[in-house]
């Protein structure tokens, strides 16, 4: 490809995501917008068929051409793209489809063909199925890249990013889990990402593990032995983190401007603030690993596949951000 990094606009492979739920209507909505089309070039990993039907289907027109450009995208197929599927249900064969389609954007970033990677809502049940078993698939996208370093879940909303110190495991290996090591890792990867967002210097906040911050132990260490030890040592570095503070308040000062970002503990701990603070705008962005990958936070919603009625809101702002982070690498 001739023009360099700095003239060219970032490249973006795409997955519709799990076929029986809304990611095909979701993603041929984003695509049918020019405005986006105008942002990136696009390589769709769905034959032109699927998407002129999903395109059909949702009321929209999708342009496809062999080369994406500032007026169509690149259909550049899928290993499962003769298959049909079961809509509204969990199925091995569309996690089949899901594991290969993301395998093909992963080998796609490797040879150095796209620069970000976006995917619509996908069924970690039907993952399991059809064979993952990392316990998520920041863990799964890590593997298949052969990458070993710090890597965590990041969740946008307008205004305010988290990261976890753990994510998809259970209550009750959430303590043992956390180390400052742990948890300076997760406020450095915030503090970088934040960064990468536009924003100079982060002013992040550590949450607690424990009510009211453990009470100077009377409920947990956790805070004195761990938490504010992390805290410290990337302080020492020049990063502006500050906590812990009890959960059950710091998002209401993240709310209000105090905080570009929060660091949480566990998964619950700072899903349920933020989707309470922007469902319609959530993303999750699969932190720490070399090709930025973004995808809304919301799941396939089988209930209303086929209606037309899925709200763009979060693949909108998913797209945005893969755009944006992708765009960053050429820099």
């Amino acid at each position: 490809m001739s023009p360099t990094a700095q003239q060219r606009r970032p490249r973006l492979a795409m997955s519709m995501g799990d076929p029986s739920g809304v990611g095909p209507e979701l993603a041929v909505k984003i695509l049918s917008d020019p405005a986006n089309l105008a942002r990136a070039d696009v390589y769709v990993l769905a034959t032109e068929d699927e998407i002129k039907a999903a395109a059909h289907e949702a009321g929209v027109s999708v342009p496809c051409a062999p080369e994406p450009g500032t007026t169509a995208v690149a259909a550049v197929g899928s290993k499962f793209g003769d298959r049909s599927f079961t809509r509204g249900k969990v199925s091995r064969e569309a996690g089949e489809r899901v594991m290969a389609d993301l395998l093909d954007a992963l080998a796609m970033f490797e040879r150095g063909e796209v620069d970000g990677i976006m995917f619509t809502p996908l069924n970690k049940s039907a993952l399991h199925l059809a064979g993952m078993h990392e316990e998520d698939e920041l863990r799964w996208f890590a593997k298949g890249l052969n990458y070993e370093g710090t890597t965590s879940e990041l969740n946008f909303v307008p205004g305010l990013t988290t990261s976890r110190v753990t994510s998809h495991i259970g209550i009750k290996d959430v303590a043992s889990s956390i180390n400052a090591r742990s948890v300076a890792e997760a406020i450095r990867l915030l503090n970088r990402v934040v960064r990468g967002a536009g924003v100079e210097n982060p002013r992040l906040a550590v949450c607690a593990l424990n009510p009211h911050a453990g009470e100077n132990g009377q409920f947990g260490r956790e805070e004195i032995d761990h938490i504010a030890p992390g805290i410290q040592l990337t302080q020492s570095e020049g990063i502006d983190a500050s906590g812990p503070y009890p959960c059950d308040t710091v998002f209401i000062r993240a709310r209000d401007g105090e905080f570009d970002g929060v660091v949480t503990m566990y998964h619950d701990q700072g899903q349920i603030a933020m989707k309470l603070m922007g469902f319609d705008q959530g993303v999750t962005v699969q932190g720490g690993l070399p090709v930025p990958i973004a995808t809304p936070a919301h799941g396939t919603a089988y209930e209303i596949v086929g209606k037309g009625i899925a709200k763009t809101g979060p693949s909108q702002r998913a797209f945005e951000i893969a755009v944006d982070l992708a765009t960053q690498n050429l820099q």
